[in-house]
């Protein structure tokens, strides 16, 4: 059922005014904040999240998509908030991240690619900073210490290469080692989807950390003089973008930090509109429930003051066999069996959306060679927990195929939730807020920091920026930080290595494991299948 409509209708029948949108070709429009002025947000925010996926992910923006089709099916006036793509996903291992098969967004090698230029526009103010910084460096215009130096350069790839470099060399400039982190884990991207305004941007990036002076003192950017500058080149990125479905569904894409690495939600402005303009908002957090969900909660909502209505959990059998030991190239071979041992994954992450005292739903995103006997056994376990579930042909049948969930997320949304709780109070040491992270959504014993970690610690608390929720970078392979580690693993304790602060955005970023906040190609890129064909047409995205 296709209900493509040219944009500009579909942004007047959400209730936006023509003089707050702006074209972007025929098939895209930005959207001025003006459209949010005195608007009441009349909708419910339905969170999408999911287990722990395989390599290749578990469509949980499909899923997304799929949902908020079904839910127009059955009458619903529904919005999309998603996230945009990162080209280093796209042209690494995943591919496209606009959905797939009859759920997907359009036009999806426009949002996968360019889009309307907003990480660019983060890139270039990231880095312009980064370049103001080493010139004041160079001129001996700042008290900056160019070996307490924070403050890195991005791309919008993924290149392992880039992770550790030396600049200066032979250009007369202060020689210091430095990095590259993708443009989805820039400060700037975070700040741009947590700000609430201009002025509110304005002031997120006042106060972002460049580094620390011979004395320990912190250097913000506003010392640098180029807030404006940055405001800038931001201004345009700062508005949510509208596109639509293949069924017609409005959908707010705007921002993309990754989960694994950065806070993984969409803007808060995006939530916004989709809220304000329709009666179900349903967006998505990052990877599984562990790193996007927890996030959602305690970064997002706790800034904002959104709330989730419903958390619908997206699982697979194919996931739910990875962790019942099957290869990665045997998953398409119909075993109940290690479906059953793979469900402790899934209980994990029902366990820690309880917490949060919503009503929980479990959408089995339905692939090919998915069995009944296997589709039963994910259904029999759920009733046995008292959680609703439904099995959803979302790739194959669009909103058809998802009409069972969007039922039960309607009747689920009829609720009243209390308050929103959240598992650790900002005035907390960190330690004991690492503890609750660590025990009460991973299921670890606790947390131990390494020598480097308490040392950088120590320099947070003495400049006052510990009073801030973390930002968990974590593997997205395993509840733990070891990403060998599948199913439920018990017994173990999270490593935290390193701290990085994004006192603009809002919070601490404790860095686990082996992560890294530039990722890597796979052996082979998924940049090898994409092309352009003989009338202009972008393949294999």
């Amino acid at each position: 059922m296709a209900l493509i409509q040219p944009l500009s209708a579909k942004a007047a029948a959400l209730g936006i005014a023509p003089q707050h949108v702006i074209a972007y070709g025929a098939d895209k429009l930005k959207v001025s904040l003006d459209a949010l002025s005195h608007q009441p947000l009349r909708g419910k925010l339905i969170l999408v999240s999911a287990l722990t996926p395989t390599p290749a992910g578990e469509g949980k923006t499909t899923l997304c998509i799929g949902l908020a089709q079904g839910l127009q099916q059955i009458g619903q006036s529904v919005a999309l908030a998603l996230r945009q793509p990162s080209m280093g996903p796209v042209f690494g291992r995943k591919g496209g991240a606009t959905g797939g098969g009859k759920s997907r967004l359009t036009p999806s090698e426009s949002i996968n690619l360019h889009f309307t230029g907003d990480f660019h526009a983060i890139t270039s103010a990231h880095n312009l900073l980064a370049s103001v910084v080493d010139n004041a460096l160079y001129q001996k215009a700042t008290r900056l210490d160019p070996g307490r130096v924070l403050w890195k350069r991005v791309l919008d790839v993924n290149d392992r290469a880039l992770r550790t470099i030396c600049i200066g060399r032979g250009g007369g400039g202060i020689e210091r080692e430095t990095g590259f982190d993708i443009t989805a884990a820039s400060e700037v991207m975070a700040v741009l989807c947590l700000s609430e305004s201009l002025a509110d941007l304005r002031a997120r990036l006042k106060r972002m950390v460049m580094g620390f002076d011979a004395q320990g003192d912190a250097v913000l950017a506003d010392e640098f003089r180029v807030t404006g500058a940055l405001v800038a080149l931001l201004r345009d990125a700062l508005l949510p973008n509208l596109v639509q479905s293949m069924e017609g569904v409005p959908a707010f894409v705007h921002g993309g930090p990754f989960a694994n690495i950065a806070h993984g939600c969409n803007s808060v402005l995006a939530t916004r509109m989709a809220l304000a303009h329709a009666d179900f908002a349903v967006t998505e957090a990052g990877f599984a429930f562990d790193l996007g969900g927890e996030k959602f909660i305690h970064i997002k909502c706790r800034q904002s003051g959104l709330e989730p209505s419903v958390i619908v959990i997206v699982a697979t059998v194919r996931a739910l066999k990875m962790h019942g030991s099957v290869a990665l190239d045997a998953l398409a071979q119909t075993d109940v069996g290690a479906v059953e041992r793979g469900l402790p994954n899934l209980a994990a992450h029902l366990d820690a959306a309880s917490r949060f005292q919503r009503p929980v739903i479990v959408a089995l995103n339905q692939f090919t060679h998915d069995s009944r006997e296997e589709l039963d056994a994910v259904h029999r376990f759920c009733a046995t927990r008292g959680v609703p579930c439904a099995t959803a042909n979302v790739f194959g049948e669009g909103g058809a195929g998802a009409l069972t969930i969007a039922e039960l997320v309607v009747q689920a949304a009829e609720v009243e939730s209390p308050p929103l709780p959240f598992l650790y109070e900002l005035h907390e040491p960190v330690p004991i807020k690492l503890h609750s992270i660590a025990t009460k959504v991973y299921g670890a014993e606790g947390v131990t920091l390494t020598s480097a970690a308490m040392e950088k610690l120590a320099a947070f608390e003495k400049a006052e920026f510990t009073r801030l929720p973390l930002c968990m970078a974590k593997t997205q392979n395993s509840l733990s930080d070891d990403a060998s580690k599948r199913g439920r693993p018990q017994g173990f304790h999270i490593t935290v290595r390193d701290f990085e602060i994004a006192n603009g955005a809002g919070f601490l970023v404790a860095l686990t494991g082996s992560m890294m906040r530039m990722p890597a190609l796979p052996k082979v890129p998924a940049a090898e299948r994409v092309d352009v064909d003989a009338n202009g047409r972008i393949v294999g995205v």
